[in-house]
């Protein structure tokens, strides 16, 4: 049965090439395997009819003959389904910034996952590497907040010529090779047929500008590396192992770019008598057998201090007992976790014969 590309598109027959590419971009966004709730059969389904009826010269060839003019089917020319969907992730090589029918895998892909050109072939700026360090902090400054200072060896923009790569007081011209664009065009054979790959320019770096002086200390590159001090802000409630983001703070790529993110991972040092579970805070504490029969009132150490917990009269063995609002501060939020206290009967293995008696008699009491 013959394939109905005008439905998979969801566009009338005689629609416009502009109606199209509209419909083509709704339906990529809508099935692309890695979005939630995608389809991959349905992606296929949606990319081989584009590539009938967003090429004119096939468009005519399918409305006088059917699907069946074509016989290399969707994704024949030498390429495979695996190479287009490197190149729908962006991973493409040679197919990166591809464009077939006017529109470019970046600018369509590029808007759900975070790479490609971008509209009008514009790119971003080229990006430094982000950067991982860990720190340490006390269970207590974990639980209330505090501040780190962080020394790190990295990239950093020359600080002669501020990143510029150019010498102080020199300009720049447009990039002859580019136009000022950054970026060139070259025509290559592809699975859709003749195809436009567009690549950073190789004579400005992609930046659309030539430095008519380089900077002496960087050499032009605008980069140089250099020891940082940064203050980070643990805030109050963060759990092991979270991460702190500091953008702009990572690697600086050279003239022209944008340094990446630093990543501050946060490792909670052990406490000798609390253990953590979420916003709650738990320790033990230790009475007489007495104190457990009788009840009493005792000292137990907190976030918040030496605080008094009450034990009631029939306290069992390993049973909790709560302190509420004594325990983490809410991450980002209002209120506080509890404090749970496990208390333990001690129960003397030796006793004299005075106490032995006395138990004894405690004993034929309770059994009366």
């Amino acid at each position: 049965m013959s394939k109905d590309y005008y439905k998979t598109l969801g566009v009338e027959k005689g629609a416009s090439e502009e109606e199209i590419k509209k419909a083509f971009r709704k339906m990529a966004h809508k099935y692309h395997p890695d979005k939630k709730g995608g389809d991959e059969e349905k992606f296929k389904e949606v990319n081989e009819a584009y590539q009938v009826l967003g090429d004119a010269q096939k468009r005519k060839q399918y409305d006088q003959f059917g699907a069946d003019f074509d016989q290399q089917g969707g994704f024949g020319g030498g390429a495979n389904w695996d190479d287009f969907m490197r190149a729908s992730r962006g991973q493409g090589g040679d197919f990166g910034g591809m464009n077939f029918g006017g529109i470019d895998l970046g600018d369509i892909f590029g808007e759900m996952f975070g790479f490609g050109g971008g509209r009008g072939g514009q790119r971003g700026q080229r990006r430094g590497r982000d950067i991982q360090v860990d720190i340490e902090v006390s269970f207590e400054d974990a639980a209330f907040g505090t501040e780190k200072e962080i020394k790190l060896a990295k990239n950093n923009p020359c600080d002669v010529c501020t990143g510029s790569g150019a010498e102080p007081g020199s300009s720049h011209k447009t990039c002859e090779s580019c136009g000022g664009k950054g970026q060139v065009r070259r025509v290559q054979q592809t699975m859709f047929g003749a195809m436009q790959a567009v690549s950073d320019c190789p004579n400005c770096a992609g930046s659309g500008q030539i430095i008519e002086k380089k900077c002496k200390h960087c050499g032009g590159d605008g980069v140089k590396r250099s020891d940082s001090t940064l203050k980070v802000k643990v805030p109050a409630g963060i759990h092991d192992r979270a991460s702190i983001r500091l953008s702009s703070h990572g690697e600086y790529p050279g003239a022209g770019g944008q340094a990446g993110d630093l990543y501050v991972v946060v490792h909670i040092k052990p406490h000798k008598e609390f253990v953590r579970k979420e916003y709650d805070v738990y320790s033990k504490a230790r009475i007489s057998y007495s104190q457990a029969v009788l009840g009493d009132k005792i000292d137990i150490p907190t976030l918040d201090g030496e605080k008094k917990l009450v034990i009631p009269s029939g306290t069992a063995s390993h049973q909790q007992l709560r302190l509420k609002g004594l325990g983490v501060p809410h991450l980002q939020g209002s209120g506080r976790g509890d404090h749970y206290v496990q208390v333990i009967v001690d129960i003397p293995k030796k006793v004299s014969r005075k106490v032995k008696k006395l138990l004894e008699e405690l004993q034929d009491e309770l059994e009366k």
